[in-house]
């Protein structure tokens, strides 16, 4: 009996270091070789300073900026309370949110329908992207706001637009960070600064 936990104690010591410290840390060091820049966090930097991450959403509201998805994530698109709402397609609370939401979308941008990503959340609440549908159809209150031509704004919409990941998974995007950073860096451009 005493050998049976002596062995049993052995194997969780070896696999507690094996699993716990030696298997984690080769793969962040394998990850910092290979994927530097996904392994530091995609952290995109302007001018010496970070200004966010390509791979997490941030809460741009003003009108000249592309405005992402909305978020679940408590007081949007807060990382520590990343996660969906929980709220299943019967929920009456969800499809009370949803019909409240498209409502005001369609009102604001004059349409009869709106893509589905301006009005649902991702599963995650950090969702940095979204579709070029929804990307374009802020195109003309972007321009407005800016006193940007509204094509002018398209054609760095669709400079910024992503496609399917490996050519097959998922669906094209467009990354609202991106297209803001575009959007000040054009605008310093023509304020001359």
């Amino acid at each position: 009996m005493i050998a049976n936990l002596r062995s049993a104690a052995t194997l969780v010591a070896l696999f507690t270091l094996m699993l716990g410290l030696v298997y984690p840390l080769a793969m962040t060091g394998f990850a910092g070789a290979v994927f530097p820049q996904q392994a530091a966090g995609s952290l995109v930097e302007r001018d010496g300073r970070i200004v966010g991450s390509a791979l997490v959403g941030q809460a741009f509201s003003g009108p000249g900026y592309l405005h992402p998805r909305p978020s679940a994530a408590a007081g949007g698109y807060d990382a520590s309370a990343s996660g969906g709402s929980n709220l299943g397609p019967a929920s009456a609370r969800l499809q009370e949110r949803l019909g409240a939401d498209s409502a005001a979308l369609q009102a604001q941008y004059g349409v009869s329908t709106i893509p589905a990503d301006a009005a649902t959340t991702s599963a995650s609440g950090l969702d940095p992207h979204v579709s070029p549908q929804y990307a374009r159809l802020q195109a003309a209150r972007i321009a407005e706001a800016r006193g940007m031509e509204r094509t002018d704004v398209l054609r760095l919409i669709d400079r910024a637009q992503e496609g399917r990941t490996l050519g097959f998974l998922g669906e094209p995007r467009v990354n609202v960070l991106s297209v803001n950073l575009a959007l000040d860096e054009m605008a310093a451009g023509r304020d001359g600064g």
